[in-house]
């Protein structure tokens, strides 16, 4: 363990900027073209505050994009934007939005509900996890910023008032993701807080967080909903359905 370097996650698979975006979109349930900017650009802000506490390296379009949100921020501020010659300035990501949701569907991306009310989307599931949950419909996959609602979620719950802010923790990543996959083996499909139940301090639950991202990332563990509503479920793939994921 030389530094907090050791526990950093990069996002080379998981969502970009426009994905965070429609993630706040359907989270606020707003329309795409009437995007309250000020609200939006606060939440996109504490999204990447966020991403850096739990020590997840940003790409620079996730900066790219932030800039451009408190741009357009300050410009709706200015008076005089009502004059009906004067473009909306939201047209600058709202114009790049809409045409990524245009090519998520075109590339059957989104499920057969496209707009679930929730940033979800439809993927096949090995047969024997399907036929643990029989009577559900369709297994739905989960993105990176709901998991990190869930996140959320816990920790308020469970050390309500701490700040997240990433120490070293007696745990290393790589102690902690054989963990993870341990008990994902031995007791097959999790909810995603059953993960966190022996964790004490708030370090150890970023670790278990990192770890699950790595998993992840590394084709070893997937996260799922049974519906849109439904508790957050992680299980581990056998070896040829990772490669075949990753193939």
């Amino acid at each position: 363990m030389t530094g907090t370097t050791d526990y950093e996650v990069r996002l080379e698979i998981f969502e970009g900027p426009l994905d965070l975006l429609l993630h706040l979109v359907r989270k606020n349930e707003v329309d795409i073209f009437d995007i309250p900017i000020a609200v939006i650009t606060d939440q996109y802000l504490a999204y990447l505050d966020m991403m850096k506490a739990l020590n997840i390296a940003l790409a620079g379009d996730f900066l790219v994009m932030a800039s451009t949100l408190v741009h357009i921020k300050s410009k709706m501020l200015l008076p005089g934007l009502e004059e009906e010659d004067e473009e909306d300035p939201r047209v600058e990501i709202t114009r790049p939005l809409a045409e990524y949701l245009r090519l998520k569907e075109i590339a059957g991306e989104l499920s057969d509900r496209e707009l679930l009310d929730r940033d979800v989307f439809a993927r096949q599931f090995s047969s024997e996890l399907q036929g643990q949950f029989q009577g559900e419909s369709a297994l739905l996959d989960v993105n990176l910023f709901q998991l990190m609602d869930a996140f959320k979620r816990i920790i308020d719950q469970r050390l309500p008032g701490i700040q997240l802010k990433f120490q070293l923790d007696k745990w290393s990543l790589k102690d902690k993701m054989s963990h993870v996959m341990d008990l994902l083996k031995s007791r097959g499909a999790l909810f995603f807080s059953d993960l966190f139940v022996d964790d004490r301090t708030i370090s150890e639950f970023i670790v278990t967080f990192l770890a699950i991202l790595e998993l992840v990332q590394m084709g070893l563990v997937r996260i799922f909903q049974t519906h849109p509503d439904a508790d957050i479920k992680l299980d581990a793939l056998f070896e040829e359905e990772a490669h075949e994921d990753h193939g």
